[in-house]
């Protein structure tokens, strides 16, 4: 997400930081290149025009004038409004309710509502521990309610029985009470979507809320649908009174307009942030981080959680025992590459490094590729036991059967084993090294020799 924004405003800053000093007409063309980045972001004009003015009042006073560096102090100020727009600070889901806890789930047919709604249960019942029930009262979309099952038995979470031919607000009583009798935190109910706003499901929303009377109601907005995604977020806020907004697709979208120009038209913040198909890829809307990526800072805090959330902290203690004997075999290899896919790979952890932006097209032009993660842990599942441990004994034989089995060529395996020996030396440069030497070398040293591995 932000990607087309992020890039524009690089360069529009850039200049600005180069020049010594800033006069208003420095300052008054920026922000108009900037205003130009923000509508070509898909942002509400009536946002940008805020916005625009808002940072121009402060971007021309004396306190850029007389800054040390006048250009990064407006970039501050960029920053700071940015934080403003998009909501002072995360505002995570709230379970401060008597149970069962009653999540109304609203939105627009296909905007991944109902995969929204298993990934926040899952989310529910792995970080707060609550026993959490499901409950679909989407009559309409075919199979929808049987969609909803799948997804709730394959998180191990509790879904209300279908019964064919009953309506949404008898699903809701049913639901209240299974869940209050059954001693469960949370209850999430899923409602049916349509194709556009209309009156018909307005009505079937609105019936359904004073019913279930819900503690948080979200809505379900995609992404990838821009000033659509706005206006129903409008919509749904003006007729049934939305609390927060989850925003689907955000992977997919380079735009990133929906989510600026959202919380600034509704009024009600942007609570969780879907990244993916993965029923795990759902990430809490952080308003700070999101402007620093935004602005090419990088997202540090974000990707060392995403780390905390991952690593299989025995498996990492058992590495760093092998590192310090200088050992590496391509069984470590393959449970690194299993980290990185599940931090979600390459692309997903660099787009949280400080300055990437700047050698995004660099890149691109490299053509750095997830899939090579998965060809490369196929190639070494199709070793043997022996092989993996050591890679020595490696012939054009047994290259040659593991090329076959993994589905690759042996030029590929040839390619994964020369990546594993420069990892293997890197590992007894550390050793030698020791840790104040990888300091002073820093990962630059690290890595120098290593190649591109990631290349299709």
């Amino acid at each position: 997400m932000f990607d087309s924004l992020t890039s524009r405003l690089g360069d529009v800053f850039d200049r600005l930081r180069k020049r010594g000093a800033l006069s208003e007409a420095d300052v008054t063309a920026a922000l108009r290149e900037v205003r130009i980045a923000l509508l070509e972001a898909d942002v509400a004009l009536t946002v940008v025009k805020d916005f625009i003015n808002a940072v121009r009042e402060k971007a021309v006073g004396q306190d850029v004038i007389r800054s040390v560096s006048p250009g990064q102090m407006v970039v501050k100020i960029v920053h700071d409004h940015l934080v403003e727009v998009l909501g002072a600070g995360a505002t995570d889901l709230s379970l401060q309710a008597v149970p069962p806890v009653v999540y109304l789930m609203v939105g627009l047919q296909g905007s991944g509502k109902t995969t929204t709604t298993a990934k926040i249960a899952l989310r529910f019942k792995n970080r707060e521990k609550r026993k959490v029930m499901m409950a679909s009262l989407d009559v309409n979309r075919p199979a929808a309610q049987e969609q909803l099952q799948i997804l709730g038995k394959q998180i191990e979470v509790e879904t209300l029985p279908i019964v064919k031919g009953e309506q949404p607000l008898a699903i809701t009583q049913r639901a209240i009470n299974a869940a209050t009798l059954g001693g469960f935190d949370v209850l999430l109910l899923d409602t049916a979507g349509r194709l556009h706003i209309d009156e018909g499901l307005m009505f079937e929303v609105a019936g359904v809320r004073d019913l279930a009377k819900p503690h948080e109601t979200l809505l379900v907005a995609d992404a990838m649908t821009g000033q659509d995604a706005i206006n129903v977020a409008k919509s749904f806020n003006d007729r049934i009174g939305i609390t927060g907004i989850v925003l689907t697709r955000v992977d997919g979208d380079s735009r990133g307009g929906a989510a600026l120009s959202m919380r600034a038209v509704t009024g009600k913040p942007i609570k969780l942030l879907g990244m993916g198909e993965k029923l795990d890829a759902l990430e809490t809307f952080h308003p700070d981080r999101i402007a620093g990526r935004i602005l090419g800072m990088g997202d540090v805090v974000s990707l060392v959680e995403k780390a905390a959330e991952t690593v299989d902290q025995a498996e990492a203690e058992k590495l760093a025992a092998k590192m310090e004997k200088g050992n590496f075999d391509l069984d470590d290899m393959a449970m690194q590459l299993r980290q990185l896919r599940k931090m979600g790979g390459l692309s997903g952890v660099m787009g949280m490094l400080p300055g990437i932006g700047k050698i995004k097209k660099q890149l691109n032009e490299a053509n750095i590729d997830d899939r090579i993660i998965k060809r490369q842990e196929a190639i070494i599942s199709s070793m043997t036991k022996a092989e993996r441990k050591n890679p020595k004994i490696m012939n054009a034989s047994r290259r040659r059967r593991i090329a076959v089995g993994s589905g690759t060529s042996v030029q590929d395996v040839n390619k994964l084993l020369k990546q594993h020996q420069d990892m293997a030396a890197m590992m007894k440069h550390v050793q030698k090294v020791g840790k104040k030497g990888l300091m002073r070398g820093g990962l630059g040293g690290m890595l120098s020799g290593m190649g591109n591995p990631f290349q299709r």
